[in-house]
């Protein structure tokens, strides 16, 4: 089975060289060994973070290692099979149950070892450790555009931003005479 995932919807139209990337990775299985190929690209757009929706993909090639229908899982990098350490484990601890490998662009691995298991297991530690400090990064970022005053996430109706990038009242009257009656109404 070859996973596909992108986090964002964003991702998925911006970036689709890795969308190629990840389809061409077919190719890499048939020339493993491989004749049947599924490809999963049902969570493309889904992102895997912890509180995030069910990855329906995901669930999918749980399901099929359980079962021992799957020889190989293919990724274009490992760690980007699982954002959280729960479904990370429970894809671990099948794989060496039902003889299947995982594998990305550059390796294959065999969960059964240990020296694999540790490498899978560190590069699983990196990505989740990855998520944590972009999310730290954005903080940072958004903390300060805020204490220099420059920090506007959506504008309360009535306001746009002129051509200066100024904040000031919307110019079309009925909109002004709308939100005129909203507090004319609150006041009353």
């Amino acid at each position: 089975m070859v996973y596909l995932r992108q986090s964002s919807d964003r991702q998925v139209q911006r970036h689709t060289e890795s969308q190629r990337l990840q389809y061409n990775l077919a190719a890499r299985a048939q020339t493993l060994g491989f004749a049947q190929i599924e490809i999963i690209d049902t969570d493309l757009g889904h992102s895997a973070a912890i509180g995030a929706a069910r990855r329906e993909g995901f669930e999918r090639l749980i399901a099929a290692v359980a079962v021992g229908e799957v020889g190989l899982v293919l990724s274009l990098e490992a760690s980007r099979l699982s954002r959280t350490d729960h479904d990370w484990c429970r894809l671990l601890e099948l794989c060496p149950l039902f003889d299947t490998l995982i594998a990305d662009a550059d390796t294959v691995y065999d969960v059964s070892t240990l020296d694999d298991q540790l490498v899978l297991g560190i590069k699983a530690t990196m990505s989740v450790a990855e998520l944590k400090v972009l999310h730290q990064r954005m903080q940072q970022g958004t903390e300060a555009k805020a204490r220099r005053g420059e920090l506007v996430r959506l504008l309360p109706p009535g306001y746009v931003r002129d051509a200066s990038g100024q904040i000031v009242k919307d110019p079309d009257q009925r909109v002004q005479q709308a939100i005129d009656q909203v507090f004319r109404i609150f006041r009353r």
